[in-house]
């Protein structure tokens, strides 16, 4: 007799808050063009096993034309405060999911940190004038950890004054490691995390 196991599945969601520097100069523009984003992560059916769920990164790009080459880097970090979390929690998207209002769930599931990383291999920079950009994330970068991660840097004196745009990355270059441990969710509720893209000057 053949036994049939239906396992559960839960939603991922990642919210993201960009962070750019205007440039002093008038005239001059220092900011993401196109602002560093993650994609919705697809559903992960659970069966008490580790699991790696990947996806694509997708792209982004950063203006500058300050005119100083003084340099600039793009970093990640989960955000934390009222209203957020820096690891993937347990979040109701609407009004009311059972018995829990709207936001995250106080008490409720939790992933560990550095759940999620990056992998940037196989990617660039291109469209700007000069020395491109390098991506920094050859050996997979942490994308929700409480201390921001360098994920691009322009060398002083190198990018011209243009926009550079990242393009390349694999289907793999998100990858989420999913526990054994991580309990499906009711009436709704999704894991969801806050990131945070800061474009800071110097490399």
């Amino acid at each position: 007799m053949n036994t049939r196991v239906a396992y559960p599945t839960v939603c991922l969601v990642a919210s993201a808050l960009v962070f750019g520097l205007m440039a002093e100069a008038a005239c001059a523009s220092f900011e993401f063009a196109t602002a560093p984003k993650l994609p919705t992560l697809t559903a992960v059916t659970l069966n008490a096993k580790s699991l790696t769920v990947n996806t694509t990164m997708t792209n982004f790009s950063v203006i500058d034309t300050r005119g100083t080459k003084s340099g600039w880097n793009v970093t990640v970090a989960g955000q934390s405060g009222t209203g957020k979390s820096a690891v993937f929690a347990q979040y109701c998207p609407t009004a009311k999911c059972g018995a829990d209002a709207e936001g995250y769930v106080g008490g409720g599931q939790k992933m560990a940190a550095n759940s999620l990383t990056l992998n940037s291999t196989g990617a660039k920079f291109t469209g700007g004038t000069g020395s491109a950009p390098t991506l920094q994330c050859s050996a997979a970068c942490k994308v929700d950890t409480a201390t921001a991660v360098k994920i691009a840097s322009a060398a002083t004196g190198g990018a011209g004054e243009s926009t550079w745009t990242t393009t390349g990355f694999s289907a793999t270059s998100l990858a989420l490691a999913v526990p054994t441990t991580l309990r499906a969710l009711l009436n709704g509720e999704v894991y969801r995390v806050n990131i945070l893209w800061t474009l800071n000057s110097g490399p």
